[in-house]
C-alpha cells in the first residue's frame, strides 16, 4: 500500500508530472529539462531528487552531465503516464513540453558554450 500512496504523492505536483512525462520519452539532464520546461535548475533538481529517492527515476553520468531516466519497472506508473499521453490534448502544458523536447539537444550545446 505504501508504494501506491507514494505514487499518488508524486503525481500531486505539476512539476513532477512534467518531469515524468519528459523522462517517459527520453533520457535527459537537468539543463535540458530546464530549457524545455522553462523552470529553474534548483526547482527541477529538487523534484528529481524526490523522484529518485522514491525509486521512480534513475540517473547516470555521461561526461560532465548527469542524465535522468524513468525506471520502467513500475508498471502502475507507466500505465498512468500512458493514460496521460493518450489524452495529451487535455493537458496543454504537457503537450507544449513534448513539442519542445524535439529541440532538447540545443540546450546542452548552449550550456557547453559557457
Amino acid at each position: 500500500m505504501k508504494e501506491l500512496t507514494n505514487l499518488f504523492k508524486v503525481l500531486s505536483d505539476e512539476t513532477r508530472i512534467r518531469v515524468l512525462i519528459l523522462l517517459y520519452h527520453k533520457k535527459l539532464c537537468v539543463c535540458q529539462m530546464q530549457g524545455v520546461m522553462e523552470e529553474s535548475q534548483p526547482k527541477i533538481s529538487k523534484h528529481l531528487g524526490k523522484l529518485r529517492n522514491m525509486g521512480f527515476v534513475k540517473d547516470e553520468r555521461e561526461e560532465k552531465f548527469i542524465f535522468y531516466y524513468l525506471d520502467k519497472d513500475n508498471k502502475m506508473l507507466n500505465n498512468l503516464l500512458e493514460n496521460i499521453l493518450n489524452n495529451i490534448d487535455d493537458y496543454p502544458i504537457l503537450k507544449n513540453d513534448l513539442k519542445r523536447i524535439k529541440n532538447v539537444d540545443c540546450y546542452i550545446n548552449e550550456k557547453n558554450k559557457l
